[in-house]
């Protein structure tokens, strides 16, 4: 069963500012039906008889999951890996690569509208796109991806849009703002008909191949500007005034939404330095349900820092920093403080701090493997801390109303609320006899505790039984392995020994 929520409770004074949306939301009540757990308090008064049957403790080992993960560039704003565009590798050795190595949980695809589409009513896709599928799924990994509208790192000699595009669409050359000299850049009108018609079209090209898919794991905002983060840095719009920019690139964000009803979309929370609607456009997706992102950590304004960590807790943060994406290990940006932590780590533990989900590798495989085998603290605390980590960690079983009740103490020793709604369910061995349903969103919380209780079938009653769980984020469920010490099946789920009705155990509980 989905389960919708939004931000409710916005301030109506005229501070109705992004800061409030974030930091002063709550979740909507959970929705009516039998698919919510009862998720307490549970009174000993309740009880006719207890038993403890089951505990776990956290595992430090790699877990696997939706929604959670270090997220390997298979090609990036500037194209594949160096040796690639150097011409000393091939582009499926270097995805091939960065796919094996074991800290990689996701494969990210960051490319230009022209490298999916050269003409009208169809896709187009670049060679990456399928390469990168087929690592991913030689290597049980995911796939999520950024189309760019625009990027700086082509011009002046292309445009991110196909060329089919240009010659319709106005191109803006824009202004430096105070007049200060630089390279030339070009951004086109984003509020053309013609644009607006093509990007409709793009949206529901690439809504149809990846919506709904189980490979796909999220997909960036296409947003203004350079690189589609939202901005132009400190050259001026191409639009005529903030108003119009701001209808332009709402109607954009919602066309998006509507149009990806499956896989989560991640907003960047940009601050509106090109003054093109981004606090809009933010609260806008928010309300919808969309993950955040930030594309920098350190180097990020405080505002940033707060509406990221401060953010509901079942929406998703990706996190990279571009300043050191190269991961080299010396050089004039490379030092290590008086503690002996470098500042690859600094960057890389802050995202722990914000409670971020994903964390971005960028394309150099040979790089990255270097420096998790001279600096293995900083990827290994990702694996073992990031996003959420979800175990039952107390499983009580109780005798109530004449039958058999499992209350369960869901413990998350993760950083991050789960990204969605966790499905739970206790079932028999074959799979024919069960009982379960649904955590309210997010719970349990990064590092906290969340109790729910189902009924169990007479037929369960002194049998061994298999906890199972799934997360259900806009809908579409992905199971979920727990991240407990102890042995899980091969599903992920946890066996667990129930007492029957007659145990003598019993009475250690009443």
């Amino acid at each position: 069963m989905a389960l919708e929520v939004g931000i409710v409770g916005l301030p109506s004074s005229g501070k109705s500012t992004l800061f409030h949306a974030l930091t002063g939301a709550r979740a909507a009540p959970p929705p009516a039906g039998g698919d919510r757990l009862d998720q307490g308090p549970f009174g000993i008064e309740q009880d006719e008889g207890w038993y403890t049957v089951a505990t776990t403790t956290p595992s430090a080992a790699p877990i696997r999951n939706f929604g959670t993960g270090l997220v390997g560039y298979t090609w990036e704003e500037n194209g594949p890996a160096l040796a690639v565009r150097r011409g000393e590798a091939r582009l499926e050795d270097a995805i091939e690569a960065l796919a094996r190595l074991p800290f990689v949980d996701v494969l990210y695809i960051r490319c230009d509208w022209r490298d999916v589409q050269s003409r009208p009513g169809r896709l187009d896709l670049a060679p990456v796109w399928a390469l990168t599928l087929d690592a991913a799924r030689r290597h049980g990994l995911r796939v999520a991806f950024r189309v760019q509208l625009s990027n700086p790192e082509i011009q002046p000699d292309r445009l991110a849009l196909p060329d089919f595009l240009q010659t319709k669409v106005p191109l803006v050359p824009l202004r430096r703002r105070g007049g200060k000299p630089g390279p030339k850049r070009v951004e086109p009108r984003y509020d053309d008909p013609e644009f607006q018609h093509a990007f409709r079209e793009l949206v529901d090209l690439l809504a149809a191949e990846t919506d709904g898919k189980d490979i796909f794991e999220f997909a960036d905002l296409m947003m203004y500007g350079f690189w589609g983060e939202g901005h132009t840095s400190d050259w001026a719009s191409p639009f005529p005034d903030r108003a119009t920019a701001e209808r332009t690139f709402l109607d954009m964000t919602r066309r998006q939404m509507a149009a990806w009803k499956r896989l989560p979309l991640a907003v960047n929370t940009q601050p509106d330095i090109s003054e093109t609607g981004n606090a809009a456009v933010l609260e806008e997706a928010i309300r919808g349900g969309c993950w955040l992102r930030s594309d920098s950590i350190i180097l990020d304004e405080p505002i940033q820092i707060e509406q990221l960590s401060g953010r509901p807790p079942w929406l998703a943060v990706v996190m990279e920093d571009g300043y050191h994406r190269h991961y080299r290990t010396e050089g004039p940006r490379y030092s290590v403080d008086a503690a002996g932590v470098d500042v690859i780590e600094h960057a890389i533990r802050h995202c722990l701090d914000l409670g971020a989900n994903y964390w971005s590798l960028w394309t150099e495989a040979e790089n990255l493997a270097r420096y998790h085998e001279v600096h293995p603290a900083g990827f290994t605390a990702l694996q073992q801390r990031m996003g959420y980590r979800v175990r039952p960690s107390w499983v009580w079983q109780r005798k109530r109303d004449g039958g058999t009740e499992l209350v369960v103490a869901f413990a998350n020793d993760g950083v991050a609320g789960v990204p969605g709604t966790l499905h739970v369910v206790a079932e028999s061995a074959d799979g024919t006899v069960r009982a379960g349903g649904a955590l309210d969103p997010g719970h349990p919380y990064g590092g906290k505790l969340r109790q729910a209780a189902f009924r169990l079938p007479r037929a369960l009653e002194g049998g061994t039984v298999r906890l199972r769980a799934e997360i259900a984020t806009k809908g579409l469920p992905r199971p979920v392995r727990w991240a407990c010490a102890q042995p899980v099946e091969a599903d992920g789920s946890l066996a667990i020994r129930l007492l029957a009705a007659d145990d003598p155990k019993w009475r250690k509980g009443v």
